[in-house]
């Protein structure tokens, strides 16, 4: 490290040489050689002083030295933390429903059968409560009924309700309930639907398999579920129940009757109707107990629509 004192003293010879050489008469020569040299050490003085500073600064007024430039911390050390969970949204066939997709989060363990976990406002407290995620969700004014998939929630919500004050609420809910790593689902059923039971014949069996990997994926792209519920081997009647999205969307009987219908008639010749079961609510709110009653025929519901239908 060069000091002041040395700088200053060396200055001092290198003066009194050009001085030197100029009252003796010296050749220019001299004085141009003498001037090189102290352009060159005045170069090194400035390009070491300027190297030293780099690394460390200078001591200030009070004597203290300032910490070198490498023990700052690095800017990655000042960055906020962020949530680890995001929350996406897709929109359903349901104007009343909304897909909600956490980002790299599994809402329900896949147990091979692709079932979800569906439950209305309305059911027995004993069934909202064997979700802590759908008790979470149901304190959120508005919500009528929720559907846990494997990778997405669905919210459905009262007519009169307005997504824009309740999505707020939804986002942080979901967020804070996946960050806490808690389960969507403290009883999760073994058997569903579409188990095949021992006392299941070969045609009910079919059934079930068709619905559970070929057609409950289809429905859930929606954010929606389809459960079998019955078939009666006298009529070829196939009943179903709706779940998610598809509870109430205006689309649901065309996916009924062109999707699922066409779908079990064609691999199941057994099958010649597909019905589902809806749900009638008894005032606007939703608060009282729902009675599950058959669908109209497929025609009827058209008719009453006021859709043209056509054979």
């Amino acid at each position: 490290m060069f000091r002041p004192s040395t700088v200053l003293s060396r200055s001092r010879r290198l003066a009194a040489t050009l001085a030197q050489a100029s009252h003796s008469g010296n050749s220019t020569q001299t004085t141009t050689a003498a001037a090189k040299a102290s352009t060159r050490y005045l170069h090194q003085v400035a390009s070491a002083a300027s190297g030293n500073n780099s690394i460390h600064n200078s001591s200030n007024l009070h004597g203290n030295k300032s910490k070198s430039i490498d023990q700052f911390p690095t800017a990655s050390h000042q960055q906020p933390q962020y949530r680890t969970v995001f929350v996406q949204t897709e929109n359903t066939p349901n104007p009343e429903s909304i897909k909600f997709v956490p980002t790299n989060t599994v809402v329900l363990e896949d147990d091979g059968t692709g079932n979800g976990y569906f439950v209305n406002k309305s059911d027995p407290m004993e069934d909202i409560l064997k979700s802590p995620l759908c008790t979470e969700l149901f304190k959120i004014d508005g919500v009528k009924a929720v559907y846990l998939g494997n990778t997405f929630v669905t919210v459905t919500k009262f007519a009169e309700a307005k997504w824009q004050f309740m999505r707020p609420d939804i986002f942080s809910c979901l967020m804070d309930f996946f960050e806490s790593g808690q389960s969507a689902l403290v009883d999760q059923p073994i058997i569903t639907d579409t188990t095949i039971m021992d006392d299941d014949d070969e045609i009910v069996a079919m059934i079930k398999e068709l619905i559970e990997q070929r057609i409950r994926p289809a429905v859930q792209e929606d954010g929606g579920d389809i459960r079998y519920i019955s078939f009666d081997e006298h009529d070829g009647l196939v009943t179903v129940q709706l779940a998610g999205s598809c509870v109430g969307c205006p689309s649901s009987s065309v996916t009924l009757k062109q999707g699922v219908e066409n779908m079990l008639m064609h691999y199941i010749p057994e099958v010649t109707s597909v019905v589902a079961l809806e749900e009638e609510e008894e005032d606007g709110e939703g608060n009282e107990v729902e009675e599950v009653k058959t669908q109209k025929s497929y025609e009827e519901r058209l008719a009453a629509a006021g859709i043209p239908f056509s054979n």
